[in-house]
């Protein structure tokens, strides 16, 4: 059995769900690693401990090698809100982002501009259908926009950014600071044409909460201040008493804490699953659900706000009925997870996803 096989193997059987955007069920690698760092943490006996401390290194560079990234350059966070935080706070000058965005962007963003005494402003536009595109954003570009917030795949509608078209057209002098939510590990891209991207395991990487990381290139590391840098981001290597050291030179400098250890092991284990898997294979078994998801809409006359060639969406399927409610009660009554939201209804599948849960969300929209 290959790699992939095995992966797609580990989801079981499931049960109708179709919420992977919403959260991702821990998978058994995850949940065999959390016991074992359980059970070594609970011993009175350094020795125990320092393997599972390790893990943080582990899951630091296995981010790192799927990202094409140097190690240097990614950091464990908190959640992906965190690493938004730490580029966003220590920002200047204007920075253009939707008023659709998810609030780890949006609010983020004016959180960090109200704290900025004026340093930093927003530019926000509200592009048709919430899709930023490349126009949408040339019409807001001026001299002084200094950087570019977005979701690289939209929560909403599964729309994706062309992260290579958005950085031709800012240049090379602008920050692309990305959020990779609904995408890093499901979708095969070149991630080095954004200068931050923000991720967290808890959705697609199957890893659970606390499990966030970013990236942070050499430009936005000389751009962007460190002002939220904590204790473990310094030239220190250890505890340092009456001193003051200056923020790392590395990633480093953007965290404030030692990691949480327990997540660095989630967090590895998740992120091992997909980079053996491999991540182009993920992403084409996911467009193939996806597919057959936009086409169970069509036959049944649900309307569909995501975008339809495969280049241009990830996993979530938006479904916009004149009667969301009743589309939300049928689909549960069969027993689907998914989410309803704002006039539609968000349906996420996953490489794991299997025949029988496509089949019984076919049947809900028939029953509808």
């Amino acid at each position: 059995m290959s790699a992939f096989d095995e992966y797609v193997a580990s989801f079981g059987s499931g049960g109708g769900y179709l919420n992977w955007a919403a959260f991702g069920p821990i998978s058994p690698a995850v949940r065999a690693e959390s016991l074992w760092a359980l059970e070594q943490l609970s011993q009175a006996e350094p020795a125990a401990h320092a393997p599972v401390f390790a893990r943080a290194a582990q899951a630091t560079d296995t981010i790192a090698e799927i990202l094409g990234a140097a190690s240097g350059e990614v950091v464990l966070q908190g959640s992906s809100t965190h690493g938004l935080a730490q580029a966003l706070y220590g920002l200047s000058g204007t920075a253009i982002a939707s008023t659709a965005e998810f609030p780890s962007v949006s609010l983020t963003l004016e959180r960090a501009a109200q704290a900025s005494n004026g340093a930093l402003s927003p530019r926000w536009i509200t592009p048709a259908g919430g899709f930023v595109t490349t126009d949408a954003v040339a019409e807001a570009l001026s001299d002084d926009v200094t950087a570019v917030a977005v979701s690289h795949v939209d929560f909403r509608t599964g729309f994706r950014v062309d992260l290579d078209a958005l950085r031709e057209l800012i240049g090379p002098d602008r920050l692309l600071i990305v959020d990779a939510v609904q995408s890093f590990g499901v979708v095969d891209v070149d991630w080095s044409a954004a200068d931050v991207v923000a991720g967290h395991g808890y959705k697609w990487l199957r890893a659970g909460r606390g499990t966030g990381f970013a990236r942070y290139s050499e430009q936005a590391r000389t751009r962007i201040r460190p002002v939220l840098s904590g204790i473990a981001g310094t030239t220190s290597n250890g505890l340092f008493l009456d001193e003051l050291p200056s923020p790392a030179a590395s990633a480093r400098a953007f965290t404030v804490s030692q990691p949480d250890h327990l997540a660095a092991v989630r967090l590895a284990a998740g992120a091992s699953e997909i980079r053996d898997a491999g991540v182009a294979a993920i992403e084409t078994r996911i467009a193939e659900h996806v597919d057959r998801i936009i086409a169970l809409a069509d036959e049944h006359g649900i309307p569909v706000a995501s975008p339809r060639e495969r280049e241009r969406r990830a996993g979530i399927v938006s479904l916009v009925p004149d009667d969301t409610d009743g589309l939300s009660a049928a689909l549960t009554d069969a027993g689907v997870a998914a989410t309803a939201r704002g006039g539609a209804v968000r349906v996420a599948a996953h490489a794991g996803t299997d025949a029988a849960t496509i089949e019984l969300f076919g049947e809900a929209l028939a029953a509808f």
